[in-house]
């Protein structure tokens, strides 16, 4: 029997969408996370410990796990695990991206290099030190623009600045955030930032999957919040996409330009882009499917599969019997962070519950915890998920949802 090698960080949402997937498709299951779990001695060829922040380390301990449950594929749930799945799939001979390529994917200035390379559309950039004349630098670049960590996610630490005074005032928030202990790991990139150009227009995010060097589109969400900054905290995620078939087709070809030239040729991709008067611009490009538990939007074929399902068979050699979405547009909300302070409750969500076309509300953050909002923050409260016959009435229901939840603060 097939084994599956699924490697899930603690703080991630995925576990249970994967594990479930998993258990569609029948198939041995080991499930490797950074700290032992308490049913390890117990379950030896399901449950490993690997330190996944340590590549190399983990590639030799996933090799010798190997030799006694052999795996068939490996897979990867976030941008840290994609790494290290290519470096498993590498030393064990499974199918997976080279390391290169998803390296590339992580680090957001060397996959700025590669697509300037390649020439796919994308944002003016300059890399630059934190330890550099901050006053410097604000006198030397063009504004608007955006500043960028080379390795965080979700957003976090990355402002917009429309002149040089904002300039000084988001550096000195981005030194604070990257000198934190979780982004100071990252070593030498926690030491380093983009400056972007800001790119006008409206942005979209297209979820697909690399089979043999590929692309397939699985879904293209329009983002309808404006997202012009000062942060950029993501809301809503409908789909399908309500821009022109010309649009649409430009932005399918410069993702799949984005990841030929990042050599990424296997696996999920979660890509973001915006497009204007001038076409398309990629924004970002993850060896890794979308984020949070926006995955419940998406189902496949006449039967509803997953796109973890998806995910596993592919990376198992399993047949997949469909990769066109369902005939219903789908969205799901990113509960905006209501502001700074421990949560103490959430009224509304029964109500919110109601709201005709509201599939589920999810509350995520549980009471005492700190809400942190952007750009130090990046964990949304919750998800709101809805279903419909359109785009248009889909994104009302999850406005008319969100009007309901009230989060009270301490």
């Amino acid at each position: 029997m097939s084994r599956l090698l699924l490697l899930l960080p603690t703080t991630t949402y995925r576990t249970a969408a994967f594990v479930e997937a998993a258990r569609q498709l029948g198939v041995e299951l080991t499930v490797a996370s950074e700290k032992p779990n308490t049913f390890q001695s117990v379950n030896v060829g399901g449950l490993l410990t690997l330190p996944l922040n340590e590549p190399t380390r983990a590639g030799v301990e996933a090799e010798e796990f190997h030799r006694k449950y052999p795996i068939t594929a490996v897979v990867g749930v976030d941008d840290d695990t994609a790494v290290l799945a290519a470096v498993i799939a590498t030393r064990l001979g499974l199918k997976g991206n080279p390391l290169h390529a998803v390296q590339a994917a992580r680090d957001k200035h060397e996959q700025r290099q590669l697509l300037k390379e390649a020439g796919v559309p994308i944002p003016r950039f300059e890399l630059h030190m934190l330890a550099e004349s901050a006053s410097q630098v604000a006198d030397s670049i063009r504004y608007p623009s955006v500043l960028k960590p080379l390795r965080l996610s979700a957003s976090r630490g990355v402002m917009r600045v429309d002149d040089a005074t904002g300039f000084l005032a988001a550096h000195a928030r981005l030194a604070a955030i990257l000198a934190e202990p979780e982004a100071a790991a990252c070593g030498e990139p926690a030491l380093q930032f983009l400056v972007e150009e800001f790119i006008p227009g409206h942005e979209v995010a297209l979820e697909g999957l690399m089979v043999n060097g590929r692309l397939h589109t699985l879904a293209l969400f329009d983002k309808p919040d404006p997202l012009d900054g000062p942060f950029f905290e993501e809301t809503i995620y409908v789909t399908p996409s309500r821009g022109p078939a010309g649009v649409q087709a430009a932005i399918f070809d410069c993702a799949a330009g984005a990841a030929r030239a990042l050599g990424i040729s296997e696996g999920p991709v979660h890509a973001e882009l915006r497009y204007n008067e001038r076409g398309p611009w990629l924004i970002e490009l993850a060896a890794r499917p979308i984020g949070g538990r926006c995955s419940a939007v998406l189902r496949f074929g006449d039967h509803g599969v997953s796109l973890e399902e998806l995910i596993l068979r592919h990376a198992l050699g399993m047949p997949i019997p469909s990769m066109q979405r369902e005939r219903l547009a789908a969205g799901v909300m990113m509960i905006p962070i209501p502001g700074a302070g421990t949560l103490k409750e959430v009224r509304g969500v029964a109500e919110a519950k109601t709201v005709p076309l509201v599939e589920d509300v999810q509350i995520t953050a549980h009471a005492g915890e700190r809400l942190i909002p952007f750009p130090e923050g990046s964990r949304y409260p919750g998800f709101i998920f809805a279903r419909g016959e359109t785009p248009d009435v889909v994104e009302t229901a999850l406005r008319e949802a969100h009007r309901r939840l009230t989060f009270v603060l301490e």
